[in-house]
């Protein structure tokens, strides 16, 4: 397996300070797209490189090359620390692999990458839903939080 842990894509850390994410219920546009077991990507992934690139899947079985459009949930704070997240993706009557994910922005000039997701082994389904489960939206499990 290529994929090496979850990372918050350290060029997003510094987009953050220039203002380039807007992640506001009607803000920017993420997306996310799923990549096969060759897939390199690191924290030091800058963007989505690309439909079929670097071991992202293949359009087939209900998945679409350039991954599917998240639905933001407004930011907010718990105790001081900031928080982000996501409402749970679904492709529905999936049959595909994947290995893990790179949430990225859509909106934005060169498609900025956010995070790298490591789904910790190959996830299958079979003519089913293939799900992506966020984690709760709370100060130590948030995807994306500053503490």
């Amino acid at each position: 397996m290529a994929f090496t842990g979850d990372f918050m894509c350290s060029s997003f850390k510094q987009e953050l300070f220039e203002g380039l994410h807007d992640f506001q219920v009607a803000g920017d546009s993420f997306k996310m797209a799923l990549y096969d077991n060759t897939a390199t990507l690191t924290a030091a992934t800058t963007a989505y490189p690309g439909a079929g690139v670097g071991g992202e899947l293949a359009a087939a079985g209900n998945y679409t090359q350039g991954g599917e459009a998240l639905t933001n949930i407004a930011p907010t704070l718990d105790g001081t620390t900031a928080i982000c997240d996501f409402v749970d993706e679904v492709w529905g009557t999936a049959t595909f692999t994947a290995y893990g994910g790179l949430i990225y922005n859509d909106t934005e000039a060169g498609d900025p990458s956010v995070i790298v997701c490591d789904f910790g082994g190959a996830k299958t389904a079979t003519a089913g839903d293939f799900t992506v489960q966020f984690p709760v939206a709370a100060a130590a499990t948030a995807i994306i939080r500053i503490a």
